[in-house]
């Protein structure tokens, strides 16, 4: 028998030790685009909401695009690393993800943009806040993510591209959709009833 020096037991753990440094190479952070290098003059078609949630048009405005720097200096910690990383919160910490008697619109907190509204709101029982529609189609964004080795729906603020959270196909009625968002990518604005 050939001797390495290397225990039998490292062995047999080298193909999980390889599958966590693939997982972990994976994972790396993406570097965010740099404003100076393009981007900022795409547009896109949106559709403006007052606070109070009510509708005031459509418009077409330049899509929000900042350095990095810019974006640590706006946002806080979780924010910035849910929204411009794509992290997610923890299930059951973030500030929204209980269902209240609340009645408000969810902005974008990147960028303002109007997301969803307090009225599409329900309790998933998974911890993050859902919706079962967005405010408008036109001011989110689905893409493709295979991260952490599986095929999922994520979500983006169509005017800033911030990582939202992802759709599911479990959602209850009328469209069978969970918009299972991050806490700390919304900003609640509450409005009387």
């Amino acid at each position: 028998m050939l001797e390495t020096g290397i225990p039998r037991r490292a062995f047999l753990f080298m193909p999980f030790a390889f599958a966590g440094l693939v997982a972990v190479s994976y994972h790396k952070e993406k570097p965010l685009p740099d404003a100076s290098t393009g981007g900022s003059g795409d547009e896109v078609l949106l559709d403006l909401f007052s606070d109070a949630g009510q509708p005031q048009g459509s418009a077409t405005v330049r899509k929000v695009v900042k350095t990095e720097v810019e974006w640590r200096k706006q946002l806080a910690g979780e924010e910035f690393a849910v929204t411009r990383r794509g992290g997610t919160e923890f299930a059951y910490s973030g500030r929204y993800w209980k269902t209240t008697a609340e009645h408000g619109l969810y902005r974008c907190v990147c960028c303002g943009n109007a997301l969803f509204r307090s009225e599409e709101k329900f309790d998933s029982g998974t911890g993050w806040p859902s919706f079962w529609a967005p405010i408008s189609e036109r001011n989110v964004r689905n893409r493709t993510d295979v991260a952490f080795f599986m095929e999922r729906t994520e979500v983006l603020c169509a005017k800033c591209d911030a990582h939202l959270g992802h759709v599911f196909q479990d959602g209850p009625p009328p469209t069978g959709l969970r918009y299972c968002m991050n806490s700390a990518a919304l900003r609640f604005l509450e409005r009387p009833v």
